[in-house]
């Protein structure tokens, strides 16, 4: 029986525990979330709607655009 109740709670306990990076907004074309801090392994691209920052994964970071001579 002890052990029954340590299991309902333990189950009790765990379905409390958000998700990992499922809680984040998506942006960037679904690429990027939105959060307040960007890891290592991230670059920011710009703002979220929430003023959060859009943080990309380095391997997904678009080139940068080429300048035209004429300008």
């Amino acid at each position: 029986m002890t052990q029954l109740l340590l299991l309902l709670v333990a189950l009790l306990v765990l379905g409390h525990v958000p998700p990992g990076r499922s809680e984040f907004k998506h942006c960037w074309k679904g690429q990027g979330a939105c959060q307040t801090y960007c890891t290592r392994q991230e670059t920011y691209m710009h703002l979220c709607p929430d003023a959060s920052l859009c943080c990309l994964s380095y391997a997904l970071k678009p080139p940068p655009v080429p300048k035209s001579e004429y300008e």
